[in-house]
């Protein structure tokens, strides 16, 4: 069941669901509200945690706003693309055979066919970063589920365009967003054990946070570090 409230120029989108608590969140490109309630709880009641969480509210939206965003790429010589947090210049190479893409000092080497689309080399450079993302997710899996107590079964690493990672606690499965290996290792990790945490503690209450702070002491300086970041343009902050 979906439903609307108006305050003032700001329109929530409320959806009850068979959830004990409420969830508030904003998303980008434009700070969209969107509020998910349990099924017994009546609109009015909604409207009035809406309206003590207005400041919130309209605080993450203007920090959506000011967020800086990538520009749209283009894939040719010496455009800027990043790998870990870092800058690298891309090199076009136009030989036969299936797309192999490296790193080299400054330059992000890009070896595919001659003549190939601009959406071929989008899609040669978003496996690579896939297959980075899987590959450093699996090491830092094998020292993350021994300390904190937790088995995942699977990690789908994908495109996501409103979050960076989630989780499902029923299948033990970890989704990872690819983007993350453009940015510093440390986002990932904080990604990784953050969802790890879920497996332990649904909702981001004291729980959740006494054990981010126990396991990994920094996370705050992590997720402000990747919330700083340029963002691809459909893409918002964790």
């Amino acid at each position: 069941m979906v439903s609307t409230i108006t305050l003032g120029d700001i329109v929530v989108q409320v959806t009850r669901k068979d959830i004990k608590n409420v969830h508030l969140s904003v998303y980008p490109p434009h700070g969209s509200v969107r509020i998910a309630a349990p099924r017994r709880m009546n609109l009015d009641t909604i409207r009035l945690f809406a309206i003590a969480k207005l400041a919130w509210i309209k605080k993450q939206q203007r920090s959506l706003r000011a967020q800086n965003r990538e520009t749209p790429r283009e894939f040719l010589e010496r455009e800027s693309h990043y790998v870990w947090g870092k800058r690298y210049l891309l090199k076009i190479v136009e030989e036969s055979g299936s797309p192999c893409i490296k790193t080299k000092g400054k330059s992000l080497i890009l070896r595919i066919k001659p003549g190939s689309s601009e959406s071929r080399r989008d899609s040669a450079l978003s496996d690579w970063y896939r297959e980075q993302v899987r590959e450093e997710s699996a090491l830092l899996l094998a020292k993350w589920e021994k300390r904190i107590g937790v088995k995942v079964k699977r990690v789908y690493v994908q495109h996501m365009k409103t979050k960076w990672g989630s989780c499902n606690r029923q299948t033990g499965s970890i989704r990872l967003n690819t983007e993350l290996a453009k940015k510093p290792p440390e986002c990932l990790e904080y990604i990784l054990v953050h969802e790890l945490i879920h497996f332990l503690e649904r909702n981001h209450g004291e729980r959740f946070v006494a054990l981010m702070n126990q396991h990994i002491p920094g996370w705050r300086v992590y997720r402000n570090r990747l919330n700083r970041l340029p963002l691809r343009h459909e893409q918002w902050s964790y």
